[in-house]
């Protein structure tokens, strides 16, 4: 579904992804992993047009995608949940819900959508009428997870959904991923918990200095060889 081939990532004269290339085969988790600075965030922005791409090429079911602004590249079915949340706090679950089907025509849909989600999320029902600012840091990644899915993505990016939350918040996004895949949405994920991704990712690329060090499918890296790769002691 996509293929990502020799992605440069500037920001000025700093490269932050060197090179890059990687696959996300239909109906599959596949895991972006790295440490902080690694060029996870940089890839994602480039796949779903926030970032220029500097060099390389960007393809969804082979079509460019690279050079297109990131409205069309959500109608053409990639939808991203960035990291931090980035909620309109200041607006209502309700009017957040409804941002993320704004590039949707089936309008007479998007309502048995948005119940959809808030079956999926029961706490986004309760603060339904509730400024969004007002949710708890959980509750936050909920909302934003439900309105990336009201764009009805067929590739759903994900940057760091459980950073921050409590362990109980983690397994419940942990999940809600699996549950997605069931569902047969395809999933990249950007995780800083390498051990979760690894258990449910179907294979996962490992970036380090902005540049690919090792690609293996699940099972193949161990906790012990991704802290290596992570800290730069080996690489394969």
């Amino acid at each position: 579904m996509l293929r990502v081939e020799g992605l440069d990532v500037q920001y000025g004269r700093i490269r932050a992804v060197r090179d890059v290339s990687l696959e996300v085969s239909q109906g599959e988790i596949v895991g972006l992993l790295g440490p902080n600075g690694a060029g996870k965030t940089s890839t994602l922005g480039a796949v779903s047009g926030r970032l220029p791409v500097a060099g390389g090429r960007v393809l969804l079911e082979g079509e460019q995608l690279d050079g297109r602004p990131a409205e069309e590249i959500v109608r053409r079915g990639v939808s991203l949940v960035p990291e931090g949340r980035h909620v309109f706090a200041t607006l209502t679950v309700a009017e957040n819900l409804a941002i993320g089907a704004t590039v949707r025509k089936d309008r007479a849909q998007v309502a048995e959508d948005i119940e959809r989600q808030l079956e999926r999320f029961s706490v986004l029902r309760r603060y339904y009428r509730s400024n969004a600012g007002k949710l708890s840091g959980g509750e936050q990644q909920q909302l934003v997870i439900a309105r990336a899915l009201l764009s009805r993505p067929r590739l759903l990016l994900l940057d760091e959904p459980s950073l921050g939350l409590s362990p109980l918040l983690v397994d419940l996004v942990f999940e809600t991923i699996e549950q997605l895949r069931a569902e047969g949405l395809t999933i990249l994920l950007v995780e800083q918990n390498a051990s979760r991704t690894v258990e449910v990712a179907d294979r996962c690329y490992v970036l380090r200095g902005g540049e690919l060090v090792a690609h293996a499918p699940r099972g193949d890296l161990s906790p012990e060889e991704l802290g290596d790769i992570y800290l730069g002691a080996g690489e394969r």
